[in-house]
This record gives C-alpha cells, sequence and structure tokens, in this order.
C-alpha cells in the first residue's frame, strides 16, 4: 500500500469518526423558539441539568401528543387548552415565559393540578386524553352548572362535577376529560 493510499484511508477514517461528532455539536446549538426557551430557563436560574430534564419532559409530551405544539419553555398549547409542565427541582409551577405572574384559573375554565405539579387548563369543548397522575386539585371555574366528566380507560364516566366548585382528586386512573 503506497503512503498516499494510507494516507487517504486515514483521512476518511477520521471524517468517518468526527463527521457524526461535529454534526452532533453543532445540532446541540439552539436556534429560533430554542434559544428563546433557553433563555427564558436561563433567566428563571435553571441548571443546565434542570434545564436538559426540563427538554427531555417537552419532548416526551410532544411525542405523545402530535397536536401538542411548545409556546415557552416549560408551556404547551393542547387541543383543549394548555399544560404547563413542573419546572425540576421547584416547588411551584409558573410558565417561564412570565415567571412573576402565578398561574390562574380563567373564568369559563376547567383547571387541573396532577401530582407532577403539572398544570392543564381545559377552555375548549370537547373529550380530551388525559395523562395526569397522582394526587392534585381541580378548579371548575366554568359557567355554573357546566358539568366536567372524567372517563376510566374503557371511556365509562368515572366521575363528574358541576361548575363551580374546586375539590382534591386522584388522576392516576383518569384517561380522558370532558370539560364541558
Amino acid at each position: 500500500m503506497s503512503a498516499r493510499t494510507t494516507l487517504a484511508l486515514m483521512t476518511a477514517a477520521a471524517a468517518l469518526i468526527a463527521g457524526p461528532v461535529l454534526s452532533a455539536h453543532a445540532s446541540t446549538a439552539p436556534t429560533g423558539r430554542q434559544a428563546e426557551y433557553a433563555g427564558q430557563a436561563a433567566a428563571a436560574g435553571l441548571s443546565e441539568e434542570q434545564t436538559a430534564e426540563l427538554r427531555r419532559q417537552v419532548d416526551s409530551f410532544l411525542a405523545r401528543d402530535p397536536q401538542a405544539r411548545q409556546i415557552s419553555a416549560n408551556r404547551l398549547a393542547t387541543a383543549g387548552g394548555t399544560v404547563t409542565l413542573a419546572v425540576p427541582g421547584r416547588s411551584e409551577t409558573r410558565d417561564l415565559a412570565s415567571p412573576e405572574t402565578a398561574l390562574a384559573c380563567g373564568d369559563g375554565h376547567l383547571c387541573i393540578t396532577d401530582g407532577r405539579g403539572r398544570n392543564y387548563d381545559f377552555y375548549r369543548c370537547g373529550s380530551y386524553a388525559f395523562d395526569g397522575i397522582g394526587d392534585g386539585t381541580f378548579n371548575n371555574n366554568q359557567t355554573p352548572g357546566t358539568r366536567a366528566r372524567f372517563y376510566n380507560s374503557d371511556g365509562s364516566e368515572r366521575w363528574s362535577n358541576v361548575a363551580k366548585s374546586t375539590g382534591t382528586a386522584s388522576w392516576t386512573p383518569v384517561f380522558h376529560v370532558r370539560p364541558c
């Protein structure tokens, strides 16, 4: 084998090894909206580990709900309303796009906080898949007399609640929510 052939093979091998490493490095730098969301996380004082965990939670949610779209570092728009994910290592859930503003359940909304600290804000009528777990709270702040319904995995009604009222519930067995 000539020196020229050996050099060519070594160069090709180096390119095969370095190519994926360099391209992976280049793709991890946030751009556009992701840069904005990374800025929100940094402004809120999240560590790199917390930011990475939040990113994993967002990606997992988006994988389960292809209609959802991310609207802030920890908030997603869904078919029925919004979901605000709890920030890793924080006791209170807030939208990182406006962390100074506490989440409130608007008039006409059904709001749920599950055992992970996720806040679900339903403000559109319909039937929606629900992935809440653990014990949490609800605020049925809809028009008085509006009945919110909560369903088992087989589609049977588990329980319901008439607005306006608040309470606690176990969300682990709830698979679908119909706000109104």
